[in-house]
């Protein structure tokens, strides 16, 4: 049951009244609106129209965090189609093999994946990315102005052509269930290449720290201090932070950066 009444869940109140609350009430006010909007879609909406419709008044919330909503107040779309169907309600889960064990012995042993966007003033931009557990590094990262499997699957192509002379034998992929990670083209793709998947339990975010620590980062450090206007100017400032992060910016736990160590002689 949602827990809140529609006058209290309005567009214009919303984030007044949802800071005063936490996550689970934050989820029901939300919720509240979702289902408001579903309604006047005559029940036909999935995650992405709701995500922009959301969006054009004033209230931004990652597409994960609307479908997570959507499936938990059992809001999903009565019919089916390729918006709900891309996230393959039938598709390819896998076993939480990583556990929360942030620690790899050797490059190319764990990475972690997860995608984020931001906004500018020409549309969102998605950024995918691999993360190496072994030094934290970004193995590779991909830009898109949708967030789609293909994006996923051209990472992953990315990083193993990269990686290919150093080796990727045994190799982990963590992610969380995204529609992308559970699609039976990421299957293929991870099969093709000996790549052992591996799944954040459902609803738990901690399972995904890395990925999404490194985020945070990026937008701390960043986007929201330089703001860019134009999708160009976004994927200028986060090549050259990327570039920035792995070659130069100092971890404290180590002293150095990343990649310092795959580098010296």
């Amino acid at each position: 049951n949602i827990l809140y009444p529609l006058c209290v869940a309005s567009f214009s109140g919303y984030y007044d009244f949802a800071h005063r609350l936490g996550r689970q009430e934050k989820d029901a006010v939300l919720a509240e609106i979702i289902a408001e909007q579903r309604e006047r879609s005559f029940r036909t909406y999935g995650y992405r129209r709701l995500w922009l419709v959301l969006q054009k008044r004033g209230i931004y919330r990652n597409p994960k965090t609307i479908l997570r909503i959507m499936e938990k107040y059992g809001l999903l779309a009565d019919i089916g189609g390729a918006e709900n169907g891309q996230y393959g309600v039938a598709g390819h889960k896998y076993e939480n093999l990583l556990n929360r064990q942030f620690h790899a012995d050797r490059p190319n042993s764990k990475w972690v994946t997860d995608i984020s966007y931001f906004h500018t003033k020409q549309g969102v931009l998605y950024l995918s990315m691999i993360r190496d557990l072994y030094d934290n590094c970004i193995v590779v990262y991909k830009t898109g102005t949708k967030q789609t499997v293909n994006l996923v699957l051209d990472t992953i192509r990315l990083a193993m052509r990269k990686e290919k002379k150093r080796g990727a034998a045994e190799l982990q992929l963590h992610s969380d269930q995204g529609f992308q990670y559970t699609s039976q083209a990421y299957f293929d793709l991870t099969k093709s290449y000996g790549i052992t998947p591996s799944m954040s339990r459902r609803g738990n975010c901690y399972d995904n720290a890395i990925a999404e620590n490194f985020f945070s980062i990026l937008k701390t450090e960043c986007i929201y201090r330089y703001k860019p206007a134009s999708l160009c100017e976004a994927n200028d400032l986060i090549d050259r932070y990327i570039h920035f992060y792995n070659h130069e910016r100092i971890q404290l736990k180590t002293g150095e950066a990343p990649l310092a160590r795959r580098l010296s002689p």
